[in-house]
């Protein structure tokens, strides 16, 4: 009897161990579980199921696969807004620094609901999004010339710009649209955001010269119709001298954001008046507006060598800048002269060169300690030497681009280290404070993502605080090197990185709202503009009133 009961037990506890063992598909053991939502802190075990967390707790769990966590921190995975890797090669080497979603909110893509189409059938190995690119259909419009044909987005852009700039004058970059071009932009605009596109990604510092104020604004209405974001890229932005500083390029889009009630987000909030535009828009968020800016923590940047704010009459007569001390080209690891950059200006006006901004390394420890700035790396693709794309497979050395492809996460996590800020403060500007400002527009799949909840995605970085370290540098051979310290980055409940090494699994899903049946698309229309913002005077004569509304009887007296 003692003997059969016995058996019974150890049958019993082998068969619960077993249930208990099905109930999940990864376990995560003895990791310090941080939420950013909750502030839950605390060492505990994640049961994930299904590719969501199904249980966050302090008691013993067990599963098929698990990861000893012991020592690492369990965090919510990083969410970049600002993601120009939009190839393979690139896209490993930000998995590989803790990126679990990466969307490109400024620069966008042209024909966004194709966009999607080919991303979910060629996989990908983190979540992914777009907005629809303002700069790709102002190419549409001022640049027919140009074949738009195929889907564009970073991978591709240089090719485009180039070809933009094969008869001598760019005109998307410096035409001013009529009331009819301006439509069209707005009319293709309107079709991706049916489509789903997240936002408009409007770059106004590439065509400065020739958007005006009332289409930015109309761009942002545009967006706002929908009630979805614009992530700009200001006018002026870098410059420091009065009547084009830089803080009044916030000013315009700042405003056209609270008349409109739409949200906005500052991209490229990391230099000259950053503290003034912080300022503005936590006094906005205060008052309930929906806006919030990006930073990342480089002293340099990477932009196409013909951006319009290189021009000398910019970078040298405005902002007081030498070609020789900040424009480096990584693919040589050298830095041009004028001379050597109006050359490649013209030969190669989609080449990416690095362009330092000094002012920038005194700043960058108050950025670590901003609410709701975000962390946005600006990764770029995965070009080689030659410019060209990368293959998957090739070696990181290889790469020829920006440290923050690679490292940015890992560097802001260093940053915050040394600097004293704490490791919930930090999460929350890598991935909590963008996954809640989207999931405000009425995103979904951001409701879900940036915590670390049960019920939540499993979409999780985990690294160790005390070693976690960017390793990519601006020279050529070290500007993809993966960082030390985050041995496992999980998508939707998938093992994407395991012990450092990234698998070539592609769990990643889409971020992007429902495709509608009909577009929002309202022209601009003199009469109809007259109607909506002008009283009926009847000696008007030559004006066609007949949109306009009827006087009221008090204004007839």
């Amino acid at each position: 009897m003692k003997k059969s009961y016995l058996i019974f037990l150890l049958f019993t506890l082998l068969f619960s161990n077993m249930l208990m063992a099905q109930q999940y598909d990864l376990v995560i053991l003895n990791g310090r579980v941080m939420d950013p939502e909750t502030m839950y802190d605390g060492i505990a075990n994640v049961g994930v199921k299904d590719g969501r967390i199904a249980v966050i707790t302090k008691d013993k769990i067990t599963c098929k696969e698990t990861i000893d966590a012991t020592g690492l921190v369990v965090a919510p995975g990083f969410i970049d807004t600002h993601f120009h890797a939009q190839d393979a090669f690139a896209t490993k080497m930000a998995v590989a620094g803790g990126v679990t979603t990466g969307m490109d909110l400024e620069a966008g893509s042209s024909r966004v609901g194709d966009w999607y189409d080919r991303r979910a059938k060629e996989g990908w190995q983190v979540n992914y999004g777009t907005t629809s690119s303002m700069l790709f259909a102002r190419i549409m419009v001022h640049d027919p010339e140009v074949d738009m044909s195929e889907i564009v987005d970073a991978r591709n852009g240089q090719g485009i710009i180039a070809a933009s700039a094969a008869d001598g004058v760019q005109g998307w970059a410096v035409t001013k649209s009529s009331i009819d071009q301006m439509n069209q932009i707005m009319k293709i605009l309107d079709e991706d955001l049916r489509q789903g596109a997240i936002g408009i990604g409007i770059t106004s510092a590439y065509f400065q010269r020739g958007v005006t104020s009332y289409e930015q604004f109309s761009a942002q209405r545009t967006a706002g119709r929908y009630g979805r974001l614009s992530s700009v890229h200001t006018r002026y932005h870098i410059q420091s001298q009065t009547p084009n500083e830089a803080t009044i390029a916030l000013d315009e889009v700042l405003a056209n954001a609270m008349v409109l009630r739409a949200p906005l987000l500052l991209a490229h909030d990391n230099d000259y008046g950053w503290w003034e535009n912080e300022e503005k828009l936590q006094l906005a968020r205060a008052q309930g507006y929906n806006v919030w800016g990006e930073y990342y923590p480089y002293a340099a940047g990477l932009t196409w060598i013909s951006a319009d704010f290189l021009r000398p009459e910019v970078w040298e007569d405005i902002n007081g800048y030498k070609y020789e001390e900040t424009i480096f080209d990584p693919g040589t690891s050298k830095f041009l002269t004028k001379d050597e950059f109006l050359a490649m200006v013209e030969e190669k006006p989609g080449y990416n060169v690095v362009v330092h901004i000094p002012p920038r390394q005194k700043w960058m420890k108050y950025w670590l300690t901003i609410p709701e700035m975000v962390v946005a790396s600006d990764a770029s693709p995965g070009n080689g030497e030659d410019g060209k794309l990368l293959p998957y497979d090739a070696d990181v050395t290889k790469y020829a681009g920006h440290p923050r492809t690679a490292s940015c996460y890992a560097k802001t996590l260093e940053l915050g280290r040394e600097q004293g800020v704490p490791l919930m403060f930090t999460l929350s500007q890598l991935s909590y404070w963008n996954a809640k400002h989207l999931g405000d527009t009425g995103l979904e799949a951001m409701k879900e993502r940036g915590r670390v909840q049960v019920g939540k995605v499993a979409d999780l970085t985990l690294f160790n605080p005390q070693t976690v370290k960017a390793n990519a540098t601006y020279s050529f051979g070290e500007n993809g090197l993966p960082p030390t310290g985050i041995p496992y980055v999980i998508v939707n409940g998938t093992i994407v990185v395991d012990k450092g090494e990234v698998l070539p699994v592609k769990p990643g899903q889409p971020i992007r709202f429902p495709v509608e049946e009909k577009g929002r698309f309202v022209p601009v229309d003199f009469n109809n503009w007259l109607g909506d913002f002008t009283i009926n005077v009847p000696d008007m004569h030559e004006m066609d009133d007949t949109a306009a509304p009827r006087l009221k009887e008090q204004d007839k007296k």
